[in-house]
C-alpha cells in the first residue's frame, strides 16, 4: 500500500507560547490518565511547531517531567505506570476488536468501521468498551445499524461488549461540531476497513488542523471493493422496497432507543446521523480539561 500525504490547510497563529501550548496539551490527555510519548506530544499539540522547537522547549521547562518515556503533568508520575497497565489490559481485546471490526465491515451497506474511543489509544480503564464508528450508503444507515447492534448483541453473550456509538452516512461526512474534543476524536480513530471512505472523511473534515495542525492526514491509495456475496446481500434491499424497509427500521430502533435511554445534549437521529452519546463525554471532558488548565494557568487580577 503505497501512501502520500495531504498538507495541512489550515495552520494555526501560534500567539500562545510553545512551553504553554505543551501544557495545554498534556492537561488535555491527563483527563484520562494518558502521559504522552515525544511523537505522541508532537502530533496532538495544539500549536504548529517542528519536532526540533519541541526538544529545545522541553530542556528548559519546569512544568512537566518525563519517565520511562512519557511527558506528563508535574506531580503526576503515577499515570506512567497507569497507562502501560492500561496497554497491557487493552491489547487482547484491541485485537478481538479488530476481528470485530472486519466482520461488521461485511455488513450490508457499511463502507467504513472504524476503532474509536478509549480501546483506539490501547487506555481501557474500568469498562472493556469496543467503540466503533460506521459510515454508512446514503439512505441505508439505520439498516446497516441494525446489522451491526444485532451482531454486537450476540457478541455480548461471549463477554463482549460492541457499541455502535456513531454511524454516519456518506451525505454527512463534514463533522460540524468544529472544536478540539471532536478534532481529538477524529484523529485518534483507527480506520479497519473502507480506507478511501476514511479519508474522504478526513478531507472533509480538515478543520480538525486548526485544533491539531501537527496531525497530518494519511491518504491511502487503497482501492477496495465489496466482494459479490456481499452485493447479493444488498440487492434485495435496494429500490423503493428497500426505501420502506429502511423508514420502518429507523422508527422502529428510534422507539427501543427512546425508551431506553430517552434524549441527550450530545445525541443527534437524522436518516444520515445516529449519534448516541447519551452520557455527554464531550462536556464530561471539557469541563475537566478546563479545570486542569485553570489550576495551572490561574486567571490574573486583571482578568477578574
Amino acid at each position: 500500500m503505497s501512501q502520500t500525504f495531504v498538507s495541512p490547510s489550515f495552520v494555526l497563529n501560534p500567539a500562545k507560547s510553545l512551553e504553554q501550548a505543551i501544557v495545554e496539551t498534556l492537561s488535555y490527555s491527563d483527563v484520562f490518565d494518558y502521559p504522552l510519548t515525544f511523537d505522541e506530544l508532537h502530533k496532538y499539540l495544539v500549536i504548529s511547531v517542528s519536532k526540533e522547537e519541541i526538544k529545545d522547549c522541553l530542556e528548559n521547562t519546569t512544568q512537566i517531567n518525563f519517565s520511562e518515556g512519557y511527558y506528563f503533568l508535574l506531580g503526576r508520575d503515577e499515570i506512567v505506570q497507569t497507562r502501560l497497565s492500561r496497554e497491557k489490559k487493552s491489547q487482547p481485546v484491541f485485537k478481538r476488536a479488530l476481528v470485530y471490526g472486519n466482520i461488521i465491515s461485511r455488513f450490508p451497506f457499511v463502507k467504513m468501521v472504524a476503532l474509536t474511543g478509549s480501546l483506539a489509544m490501547l487506555n481501557l480503564s474500568n469498562e472493556i468498551d469496543m467503540d466503533f464508528m460506521l459510515i454508512t450508503k446514503p439512505n441505508r444507515l439505520w439498516l446497516a445499524r441494525a446489522f451491526a447492534v444485532t451482531f454486537g448483541r450476540i457478541m455480548r453473550l461471549i463477554g463482549d461488549r460492541i457499541c455502535i456509538n456513531l454511524l454516519i452516512s456518506e451525505n454527512a461526512l463534514h463533522w460540524k461540531d468544529h472544536d478540539l474534543y471532536s478534532a481529538r476524536e477524529i484523529s485518534q480513530m483507527i480506520p479497519i476497513s473502507g480506507l478511501r471512505i476514511y479519508n474522504d472523511f478526513r478531507v472533509a473534515n480538515l478543520w480538525t488542523q486548526e485544533f491539531l495542525p501537527n496531525a497530518i492526514i494519511q491518504k491511502t491509495n487503497n482501492t477496495e471493493s465489496k466482494s459479490f456475496l456481499h452485493q447479493i446481500f444488498e440487492l434485495p434491499l435496494l429500490g423503493k422496497l428497500g426505501d420502506w424497509i429502511e423508514n420502518q427500521v429507523m422508527k422502529f430502533q428510534l422507539k427501543i432507543i427512546a425508551k431506553n435511554f430517552g434524549d441527550g445534549k450530545e445525541t443527534k437521529f437524522t436518516s444520515d446521523i445516529c449519534q448516541g452519546n447519551f452520557h455527554q463525554h464531550k462536556k464530561w471532558t471539557m469541563k475537566q480539561y478546563e479545570e486542569r488548565l485553570s489550576l495551572l494557568h490561574p486567571p490574573s487580577s486583571a482578568d477578574d
